[in-house]
Parts: structure tokens; C-alpha cells; sequence
């Protein structure tokens, strides 16, 4: 068994580097499963360009499938050999943050400097590997059916996850209209899951031809394409004001337009990861007198929210394979990050291979 792995390595701004590490082992209460497939989350754009900071050193990445290599004491139920899914978010399952039941904030304010549960390629080593260390490994193995493939479960580590959230955390009811600004992997999955969770009348707003088709394909029913016509002017013409207007961007234009399409009393459900200064005028909240909710959301991990995702899945109700359009070996990683920054030949995920 050898002691060395593969892995992408984060070193400084704009500059990741694929080399031999040391190969995890698990204490007490850990697992180290072999990956064998993850992907380029959005958010590990942010770390390569500089906006969300990371220790140089750091194993990235966050979206792990893979097969049980090793258990370490403690650990029941599984077997070397098991093909789990590991949510992006490592919940404790003992802390009050999770005993409260926000389990994507385990262990805030007691000691992590990360943003809640988020530890893998954050505070911890991450997914763009050959092994992964998880952590609290009784709380987040959740065992794949056989009749599921990798690439039917790898995005429900985070991405899915994630945008269903969007319209579990906006509170979208039987009958509601919802828009979803910005139709990135984040904002396909948050269309998906407002159509889940019942919503009449679904509005995307992009500007990229080919992720209007495939937010159709995801349960919009109206498409708005930014670049010919005002959103939320024609938000507006088509509801009133919605419902639930979900931010899956992160950017002070798009969640100020959420805002803007809001009915009196509507939801704002933010998904989008900010960076600089983020403003909220007061005419978008009727001077704070609108009955306005703004909720934020981090990605819900934990076995339990993996399992009901892959029976989402198994159900034929939701199918993520089409947003998987390109595949790239670990030694090609720098390649795929390249792809998927610049957004080109119409990328919408991008899975490794490690």
C-alpha cells in the first residue's frame, strides 16, 4: 500500500498544481474512501481566483463518490468495499448546531474558522484526489444503490443539494410563481427542485443559449434571456411579483433584481456566494415595510439528506446526468478549471477522474 497520492494542490492565486501528497489514514471515527469521481464546484473558482481564501497547501475540492478503502475505529454499519456518496458538508451529528437541526453549520462558533460544516478544500484536505479523508464518517457515508452510477449521484454531493435548497430554504408551496436568477449548475438544480416542490409557474433568467434550453429541460416555463429584454420588467409583467425569487450568482445585480421581482411579502432566497460589498437599497424592500424574508442558504449535508436525494433520483422525478457535459482525468485538471472558468464549448459541469 503505497503512501503517496495524487491530488490538486492549491499554492496561491491562479496557481494549482497536481502532485504526490501524503496519503490520508483514518483515526477514530474516520473513513478514507478512494475517489472515483468528483468535480469543479463554482466555489473552487472562487478559491483559484483569490476571492474566498484558503491556506496554500490545501487539497481542494468538495464533491467526493467513491469506494470505502479504509475504517477507522468506531465506525459501524459500513464495509471496505462500500460505494458511498460524502455530502460537501461534514456535519458532526453531536454539536448544538446540528441537535438545533442546522446541521450545515456544525461546529459554528466553536473553533472552525470556516464558514459551518464546509471542510473539505476549506479547512480540511479536499476531493481532487485519489483518497479522501472524511471526517465523522458514521454521520456522512451514505451507501449508493447499485443501480446507480457515479455520475447519476456526484452532484448530489453539493450542486443539487445545494439549488433544491434554494426552494426547500425560499419555502416554495403548491401553486407559488418562482424566478431563479442566473442558470449556472447551482441555478439549474434550484429550477429542478422549485418544480419539486410544487411552483406553477417557474422563470429563468440567463444569458447563455445553451443553459435557457437546459433550464427548460430542468422545469422553467418561461425563459428570459438578460441580453434582449429587462427581467425584471417582464417578471413583473408576467406575476405581479413572485413568490420566491431565488439569487443563484452572487453577484449585488442579480440580487437586487430578486428583490425587485418580489411580490409584498415575498421570499428571497439566496444561494450565491458574494464577494466585495453587497448592498441592499431600500425602494427593492419598500423602505423595509414589504413583509420582505431574505434567507441564505449553505449547502445541507449529513447521510440522511444524501440518501433522500439519490431516492429523488431513483425515483426518475430528477436526473442530473445532462448537466455533466465534460470529463477530464486528474492530470488534465488545469485543463478542465481553464474550461470551466471561461464557460466555454458550452460547459456545464465538469467531472474528474482521479
Amino acid at each position: 500500500m503505497t503512501n503517496t497520492m495524487r491530488a490538486n494542490v492549491f499554492h496561491g492565486v491562479n496557481d494549482i498544481r497536481v502532485e504526490q501528497v501524503a496519503r490520508p489514514r483514518p483515526g477514530a471515527g474516520e473513513a478514507v474512501i478512494r475517489v472515483t469521481l468528483t468535480t469543479i464546484c463554482g466555489t473552487d473558482l472562487h478559491i483559484l481566483r483569490g476571492e474566498y481564501p484558503v491556506r496554500p497547501g490545501l487539497v481542494i475540492g468538495h464533491e467526493p463518490v467513491g469506494v470505502i478503502e479504509e475504517l477507522g475505529p468506531g465506525v459501524s454499519g459500513y464495509k471496505t468495499g462500500d460505494r458511498v456518496l460524502v455530502g460537501a458538508i461534514t456535519p458532526c451529528g453531536q454539536c448544538l448546531a446540528c441537535l438545533s437541526g442546522h446541521l450545515s453549520q456544525c461546529g459554528h462558533g466553536a473553533g472552525y474558522e470556516a464558514i459551518g460544516g464546509w471542510r473539505f478544500g476549506n479547512t480540511i484536505h479536499g476531493a481532487q484526489a485519489e483518497y479522501l479523508l472524511v471526517p465523522y464518517a458514521q454521520a456522512n457515508l451514505a451507501k449508493i444503490p447499485d443501480d446507480l452510477s457515479d455520475e447519476q449521484v456526484v452532484l448530489l454531493a453539493d450542486i443539487a443539494s445545494t439549488g433544491f435548497s434554494g426552494a426547500e430554504s425560499g419555502g416554495v408551496k403548491i401553486g407559488d410563481s418562482v424566478v431563479v436568477f442566473a442558470q449556472g449548475p447551482i441555478g439549474l438544480c434550484a429550477t429542478a427542485g422549485a418544480k419539486l416542490m410544487g411552483a406553477s409557474l417557474i422563470i429563468a433568467v440567463d444569458a447563455d443559449d445553451r443553459r435557457l434550453q437546459m433550464s427548460r429541460r430542468m422545469g422553467a416555463d418561461v425563459v428570459i434571456d438578460f441580453r434582449t429584454s429587462d427581467p425584471v420588467a417582464e417578471v413583473m409583467k408576467l406575476t405581479g411579483g413572485v413568490d420566491v425569487a431565488i439569487e443563484a450568482l452572487g453577484t449585488q445585480q442579480t440580487f437586487e433584481s430578486c428583490l425587485r421581482c418580489l411580490r409584498p411579502g415575498g421570499t428571497l432566497s439566496s444561494l450565491g456566494v458574494y464577494s466585495g460589498k453587497l448592498q441592499l437599497p431600500y425602494n427593492t424592500i419598500a423602505a423595509g415595510l414589504g413583509d420582505h424574508r431574505i434567507v441564505t442558504t449553505l449547502c445541507p449535508g449529513g447521510k440522511e439528506r444524501m440518501r433522500r436525494l439519490m431516492n429523488v433520483v431513483r425515483s426518475g422525478r430528477f436526473d442530473p446526468t445532462p448537466l455533466i457535459t465534460h470529463t477530464f482525468r486528474l492530470d488534465q485538471i488545469k485543463d478542465a478549471y481553464r474550461l470551466f472558468g471561461e464557460r466555454t464549448d458550452g460547459v456545464l459541469k465538469v467531472a474528474i477522474r482521479p
